[in-house]
């Protein structure tokens, strides 16, 4: 063993764990306490008994330094809003009753007030709730929950524990003006405010035991201007400089930290955590350019903490051997919280035995931390056997059969450009359409699902477990098709959806009937509050055995006159909602799904089919962090849209449809789709989007949400209606639809019903004053 090699005491730590228990016991709790099920004690007391296993599985997986903080009833930048107390006045009165309702208040909306705005965290599939900031925003520090979870760990013999906390800079960054605030508001103007209250926060934990505080600065890793680097200059000298204070881990993850790593590295902190996985491997050449962290900690993100492959310890030895001469001491971690992955791959009975050797969730994760760090300390003498093992789990997956078919990847080959554009320009299209499809001015439709009734999953779990035969099942199908399909002609809805009663996932549903896919049990993981989902694992290449949705798209038209809408999941957000292959460029796998996708297509059309929505809800978040890397994405993620779609007849109209993302970085993008009509997410931000689609000369059809779905409220026709003519300020009348801001899967029946019925009102009132 030789010291070049070796680090003194290398520590394995994790930035956060899975939240939810091995059978989401915090949802179950937390949906039972908002349906009058289970009191707040039984809350809290699931919570905390939620807490204590997972530290106590970290300590004795090897884990030295526990995570604190991480944990959350819905989601840890709402949680840093309440610790800064940036709590909106709307929801200031409810807080101060019931701190515990008030903050799910915030969270979900109430009947009577708005939620907090809800976009996705930075390029995964999580969903925060944006802070809501202005010029009169007063900042009180409350580290109740931060304090109250860490002596929670400390008194259970945890005593290294380590809070984490969202940053300032990244909190300021992740921010939007609140309502009534001009637009143009800078909430980063607001730091000196803000900065206190770390001050604040930072000593109560030192005072409460923490020996290091990591503050996450993630919105680092984006393109920063040099103001954002001043400020992120200013708050670390500030914070570095107090005396009263814990040891600070600034930590940064999701992609390259750039021109901010220098400024970071020179900050008076003791130490950084450092994402060294997929684009910000580049991290190791830039550390060494700036001088390393000399007597300082580095925390080394080797480990992916967003997919499900096993790491290459062999590689991740090298590199953590080079990181040895840039640090003070070097720590091993994943590259972010293991948030973002699902629990245990042990529990996956049904995965193939072969390829469940490539798979690795958040605990194989952790002892893969812990491999290394024992590594890195002891010397590779002491991970042989784990070496080896790896080795050979590596060869297994590069040489099965399932990773390669040659059928598949000669028909991607094949592609043309010609097989990426529809015959006809959208304006020739556009006459087609509305002469097939006889639509009233301002159409309505939904964007695809509708309730999950808790009928539907018995069915689905009866069926799984034998207690009913495949024939008793497809009758529950067809019965929920009819009553969704009458509902929506009663309604006077113009375009119909058959409500997708056969399937559990958006995703998933597909994932299952594809070649090259797994499927997992319990591979769950958060997007939003108490929404989890299975991402399926694109382990090898992808075809299409069958048609997968033609029979209940068919037989729900046959039950009405008005168009029913075939409902696809596009091939980007099919990427970006699964754990894809790691082993070839996202590119060639997009195309692989997008030709699938086509033939499924082209079978709806010829099933009758008119109208199809080809939904891709997660173009904006897969987008680079960094410009430089995006119009790349961008060209072949559009080419992928374009391939799955540019098949079909002129006078079939193509839908595609997002949400809950920003938009505005990607309009060119939008329009290079050449979708007939996008639907798009709009209640919450007040119909930003349509405005911003205008200021673009965005050309075709837009619908933008006017009914909010991840809030339990239902909103007035009054409200609809005030959308409606907001949208109609933005796109004209022959261009606008009226539809949700998102599929209905989620919600219960009593509230869809009144809410479409309201969105159904509007959309007659506001034809008639036309």
């Amino acid at each position: 063993m030789t010291t070049s090699s070796t680090s003194p005491g290398s520590r394995a730590t994790v930035h956060g764990y899975p939240r939810q228990g091995p059978d989401r016991e915090l949802k179950k709790a937390i949906e039972g306490y908002w349906k009058g099920r289970v009191g707040a004690q039984s809350l809290t007391e699931t919570a905390a008994a939620l807490r204590r296993a997972n530290w106590r599985q970290l300590a004795d997986a090897g884990i030295h330094e526990v995570p604190t903080g991480d944990f959350s009833y819905y989601d840890h930048v709402l949680d840093t809003s309440v610790m800064v107390g940036a709590i909106p006045d709307r929801h200031r009165a409810a807080v101060e009753a019931d701190p515990l309702d008030g903050y799910f208040a915030m969270a979900r909306g109430t009947q009577d007030v708005a939620p907090l705005e809800m976009t996705k965290w930075f390029d995964t599939n999580y969903h925060y709730l944006v802070p809501e900031l202005g010029p009169g925003t007063e900042f009180t520090a409350d580290s109740a929950k931060q304090v109250a979870e860490l002596k929670e760990a400390i008194a259970l013999g945890h005593t290294t524990a380590r809070p984490v906390v969202v940053g300032p800079l990244t909190y300021l960054l992740l921010a939007k003006p609140a309502p009534g605030v001009p637009a143009d508001f800078q909430p980063l103007t607001l730091l000196d405010r803000l900065l206190p209250v770390y001050e604040k926060v930072l000593s109560d934990l030192r005072a409460a035991g923490a020996q290091w505080v990591q503050l996450d600065e993630p919105a680092l890793v984006q393109d920063q201007p040099p103001a954002v680097l001043s400020a992120a200059t200013r708050v670390y000298r500030h914070l570095g400089s107090r005396d009263d204070r814990p040891k600070l881990l600034v930590a940064s993850y999701f992609d390259r930290l750039g021109e901010a790593l220098p400024v970071l590295a020179k900050a008076p902190v003791e130490g950084l955590a450092l994402d060294f996985t997929g684009p910000a491997a580049a991290n190791l050449q830039d550390l060494a350019a700036v001088g390393g962290l000399p007597g300082k900690r580095l925390v080394a993100g080797v480990v992916d903490g967003r997919n499900v492959w096993i790491n290459d310890l062999g590689r991740s030895t090298v590199t953590l051997a080079t990181l040895l001469g840039l640090a003070g001491t070097v720590d091993v971690a994943p590259s972010c919280s293991l948030l973002h992955v699902p629990l245990d791959a042990a529990a996956e009975r049904d995965v193939d035995t072969q390829a469940a050797r490539w798979l690795a969730f958040a605990r194989q994760k952790t002892a893969e931390v812990v491999t290394l760090a024992r590594g890195l300390t002891e010397g590779a003498d002491a991970i042989t056997a784990q070496l080896a093992a790896n080795r050979a789990d590596l060869h297994s997956r590069a040489a099965s059969a399932l990773t390669h078919d040659p059928a598949v990847r000669a028909r991607t080959a094949a592609v043309t450009d010609a097989d990426t554009r529809r015959t006809l320009p959208y304006t020739e299209r556009s006459a087609a359409q509305r002469s097939r499809l006889r639509l009233p001015l301002l159409p309505t439709t939904t964007i695809g699902s509708f309730p999950q009734t808790a009928e539907l999953r018995t069915a689905r779990a009866d069926l799984r477990a034998g207690r009913i035969t495949a024939e008793q099942y497809e009758e529950r199908i067809g019965a929920e098709i009819r009553e969704v399909v009458a509902f929506q002609e009663k309604a006077g809805i113009d375009v119909l959806v058959h409500g997708e009663p056969e399937r559990n996932d958006m995703v998933q549903y597909f994932a299952e009937q594809l070649s090259g896919c797994l499927a997992t049990q319990n591979g769950w993981v958060q997007s939003y509050g108490t929404r989890y989902v299975r991402p399926p694992i694109l382990a090898g290449d992808i075809s299409r055995p069958d048609p997968m949705t033609v029979r209940w798209t068919r037989y729900a038209q046959s039950l009405t006159d008005r168009p029913v809408k075939g409902m696809l999941t596009g091939p980007v957000t099919m990427l970006a909602w699964s754990f894809v292959r790691d082993d070839q460029p996202l590119a060639e796998t997009a195309r692989q799904v997008a030709l699938a996708l086509r033939d499924e297509v082209n079978d709806l059309e010829a099933a009758g089919t008119s109208v199809i929505q080809v939904d891709e809800p997660a173009l904006r978040e897969t987008l680079p962090l960094r410009s430089a890397g995006r119009a790349a994405y961008l060209a072949w993620a559009t080419e992928a849209f374009r391939l799955a779609t540019g098949g079909v007849r002129p006078d079939t109209q193509i839908h595609t449809h997002m949400c809950y993302a920003e938009f505005g970085d990607i309009l060119a993008a939008i329009g290079d789709l050449d979708a007939d009509v996008i639907s798009l997410e709009a209640a919450r931000s007040h119909m930003q989007v349509a405005d911003e689609l205008a200021e673009a000369g965005y050309p075709r059809e837009v619908g933008p949400g006017v009914y909010d779905i991840h809030s339990p409220r239902v909103p007035s026709a009054e409200e609809a209606t005030a959308l409606l003519r907001k949208g109609l300020e933005a796109i004209p009348a022959e261009r606008l639809w009226v539809n949700p801001d998102c599929g209905l899967k989620t919600r219960g029946w009593h509230e869809v019903r009144t809410s479409l019925e309201h969105l159904v009102a509007a959309a007659r009132d506001m034809r008639s004053a036309l």
